[in-house]
C-alpha cells in the first residue's frame, strides 16, 4: 500500500532547510513599465539559433522547455546524426509535435548536451516509447500548433491537440513548475522520461534511480556521459494530487539483478533503478482539472532538491510563481531601457538583452551547497556559484556587457571560475565547463580575458593575486591542446597540432590578458613574462604572402596553404581572411605589419564584398550562409570585432555603415531572427553594444570602440545607482553616420569610449548625419 501523503512542511521538518541567507529578492524592483512584452522567446529557435522558447528566470538553475524531436547522434552504422546538430536546444520551429517538457537546456549553443528529466502529461492507452513504439505504431508524442503556442519571459504555454491538454510551464530559480489541464478521462497519465537525452547515444546514460516516497513525491537521480563526461542530476517531483497507481518500464538488459528478482519491480513497486527507465503516473481527472507539478533540481542530492522546493515554492499557486518569475525578468530588463526606430527594433533589442541572461546559469542549493569539479560537495563563501561556461564565445562581448549591466554577477562568476580552478586536477581555470565538468571545447584559455576585463574595470572584489596565480597555472599546463609547443617555439606548429594559426593567435592575446592581470596585482616579473608571450602572433604571420598562416616545426610555413578555406588550414571555424585579422590587444601594429592604414583598409572591403564558394564553408555546422556577408562571417564569434577595425585605419565611417547594415541583416523579430548559434548569448550581447553605439574590441582594456547606434535613447540604470542617458540627435534609417559625440557637453575627439565615462553616468550623446564624416 502507498504510504499517506505528507504535508511540504513536514518535508521540511525531514529533510531540514538551514538554508544559506541569500537575498532572492535583490533584483526585483518596482518597476512599473513591462518590459517583458518586448521579448518573444520564439526568436531564435528556428534553423542555427538554437535557442529554447520556455520558461526561465534570469540565469536561472532550471530550463523548462519543449522538447519536439529526438534525434540520436549516431547512426546504426556508427557515424554521426548531423541531424542532431539541429536539436542543441531539444527544439525547432519547423516541428509539429512536442515529446515532452525537459527541465535543462543549452541557449545557442553549437554542440550540446542535457535535456534532462522529460515530462509528458497523455491520456488514452498508456505508451512508454516517445516517437514510435516496437511494434511500428505511434509513440506518446503530441502534435501542436503554432496558433496555441505562447512564449513570454518566464512562461510557456501549449495545446497537446493528440491528449486535448493545455500545458502551462513556469519556474522558479531552482523549480520548475507545471500546469496541465485534462480532459475527463479514467486514464490520464504523467510520464517520467529518464531515457531522454539531447545529443542522446546509447551509452549516455550511465545510472537512474528513483523512489516513490508517497503518492504526491517522487525523488531521484540520473548520471550521464555526455559533453559532460559525469553529470549527475538530482531531483524531488512532487504532483498536487495524488495518484492512483503507477509504474515503470527498464529499457536494459539485465543480466543480474540480485534479489530484487523476488518483486514485480514494474508496477507500484517504491523503487526504479536501471541506466534506462521510463516511469508513469496514473491518475483519474475530471473535465478541466488542473495537475499541477513542481520539479526541483539540485547537483547535490534529493534532499538539496527538496530543500530547494520547499524555499521557492511552498505553495500550488502558479500564477504566483509566474508573476514573480516576470518581476524578476522586468527588474533586470529595465536596467537597459531603451526606445527604438521600430516596434520590430523594440522586439528584436529586448529579446537580445533576454537572450544574455540565459547563461551561465546559478548552479548550487538554496543553502550554498553545489558538486565541484573534483565531484565532491561543496559551499559557496561569499559568492553565489555559476556554471555553463562557454567562454571561447562569451568573453568577447558577453562578459563585458556583464561588467557594465551585470557587475555583481559577473563577480560570482570569476569567483566561480577560481573555484573550478582550485577544484581541478589540473590546476586550470575553465576552458568550457558545465554541471561540474570540464568539456575542453574549442581553444584558449579565456577565463584570463573576463577577470582582466573585469580588473582592469574594477569590477568585482575578487582576490586579484589569487586571480593572477590561477591564469598563470592554467597557462602553464604543458599537455593543454598544443600549449606545451607553444612555449617552447614561440608558436603552436602546424604539425604538431590542429587550429595551428587560430591556437596562437587566441592564445597570444589570453596572455596579453594575463600580463594585464600582473599589472593591476603590482607584479612587474609576470607582466613581463607574459607581454613577450603577447608578441607570439608575430611568428605566425607570413609576410611573403601577406596572411597569418600555418607554421611547422622547422620554422617554415607550410606549403599548399588556401587563406578562403574554413578547413584543414590552421584556423578553426574561420578562414585567414577573417580569423587572421585577430591581434585585439596590438590592433595598431597588426595594421602596420600588414601593409598600413590604406592597404588594411582595402582587405576590409574585400572582405565584405567578395563571394566566397560554397566549398569553401562545406565542412562546418557552424558557418552557414545565414550568417555569411561576402567573407565576413557573422554568424560565428572569431569575427565580430572585425566591423569595428575600420577605426584603425582613419575610416571609422566605414565601421558605422558595416555595424548598422549586419544589424539590420543578421538580426530580427522572426523565428529565424539570428543568422547563426546565439552561443550562449554572445550573439546577443554583439546586438546590445552595438545598438547603443559602442563594442569592446579588446576586453582587458577600459576602452569601447565608437559605432553606430541603433536606438533612439537608451537609458542604463547602474549598479552604481548612476544613470547613463545614452541620446541620438536625427537618427533615423538613413541616418547611419555620427557626425559628432559629446560625452555631457564635452565633445570626443577620438574613435572610443572609456569604461569609467560609462560608469560615471551622465549623457553621451551621437549627432547622426546621412552622409560620412571623413577623415575626422
Amino acid at each position: 500500500m502507498m504510504k499517506k501523503t505528507i504535508t511540504l512542511l513536514g518535508l521540511i521538518l525531514i529533510f531540514g532547510c538551514k538554508e544559506k541567507q541569500v537575498d532572492t529578492t535583490k533584483t526585483i524592483s518596482s518597476t512599473t513599465k513591462d518590459f517583458t512584452k518586448f521579448v518573444n522567446p520564439i526568436i531564435g529557435t528556428s534553423k542555427m539559433g538554437h535557442t529554447f522558447p520556455g520558461a526561465t528566470t534570469p540565469f536561472g538553475m532550471v530550463q523548462l522547455s519543449p522538447q519536439t524531436n529526438m534525434e540520436v547522434m549516431f547512426k546504426e552504422d556508427g557515424s554521426y546524426n548531423s541531424k542532431t546538430y539541429e536539436y542543441c536546444a531539444g527544439y525547432q520551429y519547423k516541428d509539429s509535435t512536442i515529446i515532452g517538457f525537459a527541465h535543462t537546456n543549452f541557449s545557442g549553443t553549437g554542440h550540446s548536451d542535457l535535456g534532462d528529466l522529460l515530462v509528458m502529461p497523455t491520456t488514452g492507452e498508456l505508451i512508454l516509447d516517445p516517437i514510435k513504439t516496437e511494434s511500428g505504431t505511434k509513440g506518446f508524442y503530441s502534435t501542436f500548433s503554432h496558433e496555441t503556442e505562447k512564449a513570454s519571459p518566464g512562461y510557456y504555454k501549449v495545446n497537446l491537440e493528440d491528449y486535448n491538454i493545455k500545458a502551462e510551464l513556469t519556474a522558479s530559480d531552482r523549480v520548475g513548475f507545471h500546469k496541465y489541464t485534462f480532459p475527463e478521462s479514467q486514464d490520464a497519465h504523467i510520464l517520467l522520461d529518464l531515457v531522454y537525452n539531447v545529443y542522446h547515444h546509447d551509452d549516455k546514460n550511465v545510472w537512474t534511480f528513483i523512489r516513490v516516497e508517497n503518492d504526491t513525491l517522487v525523488t531521484g537521480y540520473r548520471q550521464t556521459r555526455g559533453w559532460a563526461r559525469t553529470k549527475k542530476v538530482f531531483f524531488a517531483m512532487t504532483f498536487s494530487k495524488p495518484f492512483k497507481s503507477y509504474g515503470h518500464k527498464n529499457y536494459d538488459n539485465v543480466s543480474y539483478n540480485g534479489f530484487y528478482r523476488r518483486f514485480k519491480e514494474e508496477e507500484n513497486f517504491p523503487e526504479m533503478a536501471g541506466k534506462n527507465i521510463r516511469a508513469y503516473f496514473n491518475f483519474d481527472t475530471q473535465k478541466d482539472e488542473e495537475i499541477n507539478v513542481k520539479f526541483a533540481l539540485s547537483s547535490v542530492s534529493t534532499k538539496g532538491a527538496m530543500k530547494n522546493l520547499t524555499a521557492e515554492i511552498p505553495h500550488w499557486d502558479f500564477k504566483k510563481t509566474k508573476a514573480e518569475t516576470k518581476e524578476k525578468w522586468n527588474a533586470e530588463l529595465s536596467k537597459l531601457d531603451a526606445t527604438l526606430l521600430t516596434a520590430a527594433d523594440t522586439e528584436t533589442f529586448y529579446t537580445a538583452l533576454y537572450h544574455t541572461m540565459l547563461s551561465p546559469i546559478l548552479y548550487e542549493d538554496v543553502d550554498g551547497k553545489y558538486r565541484g569539479l573534483d565531484q565532491n560537495i561543496h559551499e559557496s563563501d561569499g559568492f553565489a556559484n555559476y556554471t555553463i561556461f562557454s567562454l571561447w564565445d562569451t568573453y568577447r562581448a558577453l562578459h563585458p556587457l556583464f561588467n557594465v549591466i551585470q557587475q555583481e554577477r559577473n563577480n560570482d562568476m570569476i569567483k566561480s571560475m577560481l573555484a573550478h580552478h582550485d577544484e581541478s586536477v589540473h590546476k586550470m581555470l575553465p576552458i568550457w565547463s558545465h554541471y561540474a565538468n570540464e568539456n575542453w571545447c574549442m581553444i584558449g584559455y579565456h577565463a584570463a580575458s573576463i577577470i582582466a576585463d573585469a580588473k582592469v574595470k574594477n569590477v568585482g572584489d575578487f582576490d586579484v593575486n589569487r586571480a593572477l596565480k590561477a591564469s598563470v597555472n592554467t597557462a602553464k599546463v604543458p599537455y593543454f591542446d598544443g600549449l606545451g609547443d607553444y612555449i617552447k617555439y614561440k608558436y603552436v606548429p602546424d604539425d604538431k597540432s590542429h587550429s595551428s594559426v587560430s591556437k596562437t593567435l587566441e592564445l597570444a592575446y589570453d596572455d596579453w590578458c594575463i600580463a594585464q592581470i600582473a599589472k593591476e596585482a603590482g607584479d612587474t616579473g609576470i607582466e613581463k613574462e607574459f607581454l613577450e608571450r603577447a608578441s607570439y602572433y608575430e611568428n605566425v604571420y607570413n609576410a611573403k604572402i601577406g596572411y597569418m598562416s600555418p607554421k611547422l616545426a622547422d620554422g617554415t610555413f607550410r606549403e599548399n596553404f588556401d587563406p578562403l578555406d574554413t578547413h584543414g588550414q590552421g584556423f578553426i571555424e574561420g578562414n585567414a581572411w577573417n580569423y587572421g585579422l585577430y591581434v585585439p590587444h596590438e590592433l595598431d601594429k597588426m595594421v602596420d605589419m600588414m601593409g598600413g592604414k590604406e592597404q588594411f583598409g582595402q582587405h576590409l572591403d574585400s572582405l565584405f564584398t567578395m563571394e566566397l564558394d560554397d566549398k569553401y564553408i562545406a565542412k562546418h555546422e557552424d558557418i552557414t550562409r545565414d550568417g555569411i556577408i561576402g567573407n565576413y562571417v557573422h554568424g560565428n564569434e572569431p569575427g565580430h570585432h572585425i566591423p569595428y577595425l575600420y577605426n584603425w585605419t582613419g575610416q571609422h565611417y566605414k565601421t558605422q555603415e558595416r555595424v548598422r547594415m549586419i544589424m539590420r541583416t543578421m538580426y530580427g523579430p522572426g523565428v529565424d531572427g539570428l543568422c547563426g548559434n546565439d552561443d550562449a548569448g554572445q550573439m546577443s550581447a554583439w546586438y546590445i553594444f552595438s545598438s547603443l553605439g559602442f563594442y569592446p574590441v579588446t576586453p582587458g582594456s577600459n576602452q569601447y570602440a565608437l559605432g553606430s547606434p541603433l536606438v533612439k535613447e537608451a537609458i542604463l540604470n547602474l549598479e552604481n545607482g548612476k544613470q547613463l542617458r545614452i541620446k541620438t540627435i536625427n537618427q533615423s534609417e538613413e541616418n547611419v553616420y555620427v557626425s559628432k559625440v559629446t560625452i555631457d557637453g564635452k565633445e570626443i575627439d577620438r574613435n572610443y569610449i572609456l569604461h569609467g565615462e560609462l560608469m560615471n553616468g551622465g549623457e553621451l550623446v551621437f549627432e547622426m548625419s546621412k552622409t560620412p564624416v571623413k577623415g575626422k
